[in-house]
């Protein structure tokens, strides 16, 4: 009854790694994405990756996050206790079976498409209603369509921007927004669109994508 205890415990952690991933894609993050921080934040092994920002930078993502991290510590617990007492008869395994499968029932549910929607629309009203701007990731604020970026364009030593001004370079229909320039440890705001660029400076551009790519190809 020990090792079958065992295979059914695995069996919900693998449906809770489900129901999270769910979740999380719910959120707005790529399934793939998902799943690896969610299997990484679960086992404890903490990769450092450019793709761990997006959970601690999401107030959502953030509580699930912590509730992985406690669950995955007390299942590795409950599986050494289980493996300790494999030669007792005192195992719930029935008990534990019924929870298992309720898990995997969950699993289903949630990942249906018109769940996924209805979470969606939930998830992200709760992020507009009960959190400032300021706590969320540049994709909840301002990434609205697939082709909107922030982009850092450097200036270089031959570049054909140099001496030129923003405005200069871009039309006023282009669909590109100066966020500021960077220059060394000055970040240049309220005169950016008017200041004459130099090499060395970065631009910190919003807008469309495909359209930054023609205006700045040779950048």
């Amino acid at each position: 009854m020990g090792i079958l205890f065992i295979f059914i415990y695995l069996f919900i952690v693998f449906t809770v790694i489900e129901i999270n991933t769910s979740i999380f894609i719910a959120t707005g993050l790529d399934r793939t994405v998902a799943r690896f921080q969610v299997i990484s934040m679960l086992t404890g092994t903490g990769f450092t990756t450019g793709e761990s920002e997006l959970i601690i930078d999401h107030p959502v993502r953030r509580k699930l996050g912590a509730f992985l991290i406690l669950f995955g510590a007390f299942s590795l617990a409950v599986i050494i206790s289980a493996i300790s007492k494999l030669l007792e008869d005192t195992f719930y395994t029935m008990e534990i079976a019924y929870a298992a499968g309720g898990l995997l029932v969950l699993v289903f549910i949630l990942r249906a498409p018109k769940v996924q929607a209805l979470m969606t629309g939930k998830l992200k009203s709760e992020m507009k209603e009960n959190y400032e701007l300021a706590d969320l990731p540049i994709s909840d604020v301002l990434l609205m369509d697939e082709d909107d970026e922030v982009r850092e364009i450097a200036i270089k030593e031959d570049s054909q921007y140099a001496d030129m001004t923003f405005d200069e370079i871009v039309d006023a229909d282009d669909d590109i927004m100066l966020l500021f320039i960077k220059r060394g440890e000055i970040n240049i705001r309220n005169k950016a669109y008017n200041t004459k660029l130099e090499p060395g400076d970065k631009l910190i551009l919003y807008g469309n994508n495909p359209k930054i790519e023609e205006k700045f190809e040779d950048a």
